[in-house]
């Protein structure tokens, strides 16, 4: 019987499954927000990434400790010795066992060590270099990439990441967002917000 639930990781804990990684990986989600503005918040999974080309890396690193799941539209589907994904998957699940709670949510990134491309709209690219940042031996997904992939959800939590966040983003961060809203959802809520300050 597959056990219920999720043990609660921080990106602590991510760095320590990660320690000795040979490829890239960074944290996104509500964490990399609240690493840059120091807001506080909830949150309900951690969301550490790596690169999609990368996956035979992570399931090399992972071995004999995580059984690596495909997690695509609800269907999960335990990872054999290849590294075949089922089309559209964009994360992968970790537990120890089949007996034992969930332990990570690995999303699986396009593009490459030195270039960042948008899961959404690949023609949206930047260097890697720009795309990430770091803090206490941790990198972070910058905060306007972040919440360009947060935009399309508008949920409440991503309003309140908006509104805690924009107080912190420069007159830079806040032209790159709003072109890129502008560019892949046109029209979206957030753009006026996003207008620079006076």
């Amino acid at each position: 019987m597959v056990a219920e639930g999720w043990v609660r990781r921080t990106p602590a804990d991510a760095a320590a499954l990660l320690a000795g990684y040979p490829g890239l990986w960074w944290m996104a989600g509500g964490w990399a927000l609240q690493a840059f503005t120091g807001v506080a918040r909830e949150h309900d999974d951690c969301d550490p990434c790596v690169l999609r080309s990368d996956l035979p890396l992570l399931r090399a690193h992972l071995s004999g400790r995580l059984e690596v799941w495909a997690a695509t539209d609800g269907v999960l589907t335990p990872l054999g010795t290849d590294d075949d994904l089922p089309a559209g998957c964009g994360q992968v699940w970790l537990r120890p066992s089949a007996a034992e709670p969930w332990e990570h949510d690995v999303l699986l990134s396009p593009g490459t060590r030195e270039e960042w491309v948008y899961k959404r709209d690949p023609s949206l690219r930047m260097p890697m270099a720009e795309a990430l940042w770091q803090r206490d031996g941790v990198r972070y997904l910058q905060p306007e990439v972040q919440l360009l992939h947060k935009a399309k959800g508008l949920r409440p939590k991503d309003q309140a990441d908006l509104d805690a966040t924009l107080p912190h983003l420069d007159d830079r961060r806040r032209r790159w967002l709003a072109a890129a809203l502008d560019r892949t959802l046109p029209g979206h809520p957030w753009i006026p917000a996003l207008r620079p300050r006076p």
